[in-house]
């Protein structure tokens, strides 16, 4: 079998449909995918009637944003949670709410420098998506100001970059308290990504660890080959699961479906873990 356990629709930052996204991953040869879009559960009902047509199990699941004390950004992949869940939902809408506000403050001020309104970024945004960077990222490329997403989150969209804002997001202890009391499997999402910004040190796993969490995404692009030995080390000391993803965004990124995959052992140990919702085939 073959298992991508990490993808994006529309609903957040891809630009595939979540049915969309069935799609491409039947063409892409998987057995199993999960839908893995930041902070919300939405496009849950339709990837799974996708999948229910297309005969592919569909995985459904969410990237939580998390923040830790010292200001680095930590991803938390959230497996098979009971999506009403009110803790879960609340923090989430929480986070949401203030990635608008975020974006609307970044839009003011790219705007000083560049020919970009917030209709233009709206262009780029699903009905009932949580606008982010990469739907800004869209509307620079489309006004000609960067050629696509990679170079506007590499210059202009830079954490570094003075038009950067900060959102209010959970601690990541919490959010993997919050993900078991929904019912879900809590995985951190490529950990050890340091091309994507500051990594997080030993305190952060330990905390991590110790509320709950249960897997670790070690096979993923963005994870060095050193990175993933150390990966490999923690789960065996601490009984983790090992996950492998492409965190796929359709046209988004260059990542590929199936480029990299999670062990069917591993799906099968996700779902006898969960209690809040079941993989659908």
């Amino acid at each position: 079998m073959r298992i991508d356990l990490h993808a994006h629709s529309n609903v957040s930052d891809g630009t595939e449909t979540p049915a969309g996204v069935i799609i491409s991953a039947v063409s892409a040869g998987l057995d199993a995918v999960a839908l893995t879009d930041h902070d919300s559960t939405d496009g849950w009902e339709l990837a799974a009637a996708a999948a229910r047509e297309h005969g592919i199990a569909f995985v459904p699941g969410m990237e939580i944003s998390c923040r830790t004390e010292q200001g680095i950004s930590v991803h938390l992949l959230s497996y098979l949670h009971d999506p009403a869940h009110p803790g879960l939902l609340e923090e989430i809408t929480k986070s949401k709410d203030a990635r608008l506000t975020r974006a609307e403050h970044m839009v003011t001020l790219l705007s000083e420098d560049y020919p970009l309104t917030w209709d233009d970024v709206i262009h780029h945004v699903a009905p009932g998506a949580t606008v982010g960077r990469p739907h800004i990222a869209d509307a620079l490329v489309a006004a000609g100001v960067v050629a696509d997403r990679t170079e506007a989150f590499t210059s202009i969209l830079t954490s570094h970059s003075r038009y950067f804002v900060q959102h209010y997001a959970p601690n990541p202890a919490v959010a993997v308290e919050l993900v078991r009391a929904a019912g879900g499997v809590p995985v951190f999402a490529h950990p050890v990504a340091s091309s994507r910004g500051r990594i997080v040190g030993e305190r952060t796993y330990r905390d991590m660890i110790d509320a709950g969490l249960l897997g670790l995404e070690v096979e993923h692009r963005d994870n060095p080959e050193e990175g993933r030995t150390f990966l490999r080390g923690l789960a065996a000391e601490h009984g983790l699961l090992m996950t492998g993803s492409s965190d796929y965004h359709g046209a988004g990124k260059p990542n590929l479906l199936g480029e990299n995959t999670t062990s069917p052992e591993v799906l099968a140990r996700i779902e006898e873990l969960a209690t809040g919702s079941t993989v659908i085939r």
